[in-house]
């Protein structure tokens, strides 16, 4: 059984955000070497097997720099030769550099109402592990949360060099441990608010610092919605090529309607955690009340309750969960129930007013629909379309390309797993050489 110590972020994801920090221009000798070591990096992670020809020619760094940078990748277990490619008629065969498969594990855990949903990738992206538990925690105790948490990053260590999936000369390196929490998280990594369970300013890393204290790992507390945010902007990089400047994700489940905003590839989390909330922007001054204390949010019109109640339906008669209310929704909408038909286009027009102000404050290229508003798109998107025609008609090419998203429910788990990784992709001497590695 493996010990861990939870230590904080570091210097390469910003304490408490979601936020992918692109590296800072270099300041010092330091700074300079980090930047590079980054950036070849990356280079590899993108494009290997690759030579060091190759990539001193992407990375506009002479041949010395890369021999260096290469050598200190390679004694750090990031990187490792693979074999040899011709270099034509004449000159030596080009010796060709990968990721290292292994070297670096990182653990994503994503916090549900009832569950711990967890996995762990190394540095290329390759699940080696995965589990789902009940946590058994109470509305407002976070504590056994944090003992459930402790015991899957010391099975997912065991299970990972257990499994034969990593190389038994290569030692793992636990790179980073990634906490989605449902509830805005301010700059401290402090879970602000968590309405689904019931937490206010909950220390979530200084209470598993002090429950684990003989082993040290970064540790970073992220918002669940942005981590979905950034998986489906990166998904749609990777689908399409495509690389919107302005992002947004939106995300309907049975507890909510969350999302999250990407620019220029980082998540914005805003001055109190709170950016990407959609489901709390006011649509109507005199709407419904709100659990958030307004009026008129987008929730009280689209989210599950709202539309169970609006279709005549009793939410209290379901699970509580609504997960099967959301079934019984779904079915009748399916056979054409005019309350059902109507609830939803209802919601779709309060949705094309939250839209509208999203692409007047944010001017997003593209807005990708997740969770149930994917799955009743069909239904939804005219609707949209329809009440933004007035808009559409006089500035055609300023409102936002709609999409559904591509991960699913997955979407959450894969960006943080993403998170991790891109951490140590932007500061390769957060992992240790080899030799200086405890035994």
């Amino acid at each position: 059984m493996r010990n861990i110590v939870f230590v904080p972020g570091g210097s390469s994801g910003t304490p408490g955000s979601a936020t992918i920090r692109r590296v800072n221009s270099p300041t010092g000798s330091a700074d300079v070497r980090r930047r590079n070591l980054s950036l070849v990096l990356r280079q590899i992670a993108a494009y290997g097997p690759c030579a060091r020809t190759e990539l001193a020619e992407a990375t506009g760094l002479v041949n010395g720099s890369i021999t260096a940078l290469t050598a200190e990748l390679m004694g750090s277990g990031l990187v490792h030769e693979v074999g040899l490619a011709s270099s034509g008629a004449r000159g030596r065969p080009r010796r060709l550099l990968e990721l290292a498969p292994g070297r670096v594990l990182t653990v994503a855990i994503q916090v549900t109402r009832d569950q711990l949903i967890s996995a762990a990738t190394d540095l290329g992206g390759t699940v080696l592990w995965r589990d789902e538990r009940a946590h058994g925690a109470e509305f407002g105790d976070p504590r056994p949360i944090v003992r459930a948490i402790i015991e899957i990053v010391r099975t997912a260590q065991d299970e990972v060099h257990e499994s034969g999936r990593v190389k038994a000369h290569v030692k793992a390196h636990l790179a980073r441990v990634v906490i989605a929490v449902p509830g805005a998280v301010v700059e401290d990594e402090i879970v602000a608010d968590s309405i689904l369970l019931g937490w206010r300013r909950v220390d979530l890393r200084a209470l598993i610092q002090a429950e684990a204290s003989d082993t040290h790992c970064p540790i970073s507390v992220v918002n669940e919605a942005n981590m979905g945010a950034f998986a489906e902007y990166r998904a749609l990089m990777d689908h399409t090529g495509s690389v919107p400047r302005v992002f947004a994700y939106l995300r309907m489940m049975s507890t909510g309607i969350g999302g999250g905003l990407v620019v220029d590839g980082s998540v914005q989390t805003g001055g109190h955690g709170m950016a990407g909330e959609f489901g709390h922007i006011p649509v109507s001054f005199d709407g419904p009340p709100c659990k958030c204390g307004d009026h008129g949010c987008l929730v009280t019109y689209l989210g599950l309750r709202s539309l169970l109640t609006a279709a005549g339906m009793d939410p209290e008669a379901f699970d509580p969960d609504l997960e099967s209310g959301r079934a019984e929704f779904d079915r009748r909408l399916r056979a054409g129930d005019p309350a059902v038909v109507r609830a939803l286009e209802t919601g779709a027009r309060a949705l094309a007013t939250a839209l509208t102000a999203v692409s007047r404050v944010a001017d997003p290229e593209r807005v990708v629909l997740g969770g149930h508003l994917a799955a009743w798109s069909d239904w939804l998107v005219p609707n949209i379309l329809r009440h933004l025609a007035g808009r559409r008609a006089v500035t055609p090419t300023d409102e936002p390309i709609l999409s559904t998203d591509l991960l699913g429910e997955d979407a959450t788990l894969q960006g943080a797993l993403r998170y991790g990784c891109e951490t140590v992709l932007d500061d390769p001497t957060s992992v240790p050489p080899l030799a200086a590695e405890p035994a």
